[in-house]
């Protein structure tokens, strides 16, 4: 049933909002860590035994994150940054501040935000505000160094304009975890170019997943079996999340 609906007979939606935050943020570092420490050409190597040390790795520290969407997970994606030593930068709708960001901006100024960052973490909902919303001028404002990471939904951004901004080099490296549509196709571009890491929807799998839900759903139910008014996760309709 359409939200609008919902809203109209007066039904409130709850969900499990909260429980992705840790496996996210986990797969985030680790993607990360990746990058700068080159585990794949090293793997690569392993496999072909070749002893190469004058492969250049780099690190997180003192790099500059910028989190899109800094609710549950990118809250908790920008915690685990710090703890390696990052800056980290965000953007939400309405610019207030957020724990573990050392700086937000409005959606509005977006654009004033990527320029100074490393790494730039999408970790946005799909939305009528939020579809499409990645533009070429907004690759072009990137450093060439910077990476792209996408645990948000695939719809942000449509393949062409990002395929473009690598070839172009305005960007270093994409690392996606989320697709429009899924599956991510057979041959698709993105599977074998070299500046993209393609991982199939699974950044918020973990073995922890229906335990954390059961939790949030018997604290719900138990509140509404008392007429209580303490619901988690409640949904604004009008906005979709």
């Amino acid at each position: 049933m359409p939200f609008k609906a919902i809203e109209e007979r007066g039904i409130m939606v709850t969900n499990a909002r909260g429980i992705h935050k840790i496996p996210m943020a986990e797969y985030t570092i680790g993607m990360l860590l990746q990058y700068e420490k080159k585990l794949k050409l090293l793997m690569k190597n392993e496999k072909e035994e070749l002893w190469d040390r004058k492969i250049e790795v780099g690190e997180l520290n003192c790099k500059t994150m910028l989190v899109l969407g800094v609710g549950a997970i990118g809250g908790e994606v920008a915690r685990l940054g710090k703890a390696f030593g990052m800056k980290t930068i965000g953007v939400n709708r309405s610019g207030k501040p957020v724990e573990s960001i050392d700086h937000v901006y409005d959606l509005d100024h977006l654009l004033e935000a990527i320029p100074g960052a490393d790494y730039i973490v999408s970790v946005l909902p799909s939305t009528d505000e939020t579809k499409g919303l990645l533009q070429k001028e907004h690759f072009k404002a990137m450093k060439e160094s910077a990476v792209f990471v996408n645990i948000g939904r695939g719809d942000l951004i449509k393949d062409e304009v990002l395929i473009e901004a690598l070839d172009a080099g305005e960007l270093s490296h994409a690392i996606l975890d989320v697709f429009d549509p899924e599956p991510l196709g057979k041959g698709h571009p993105f599977w074998r170019m070299e500046n993209v890491t393609v991982t199939p929807h699974l950044s918020s799998k973990s073995g922890e997943y229906l335990p954390r839900t059961f939790a949030i759903f018997e604290k719900n139910m138990r509140e509404y079996l008392k007429a209580g008014k303490d619901f988690t996760n409640v949904i604004d309709l009008s906005r979709g999340y």
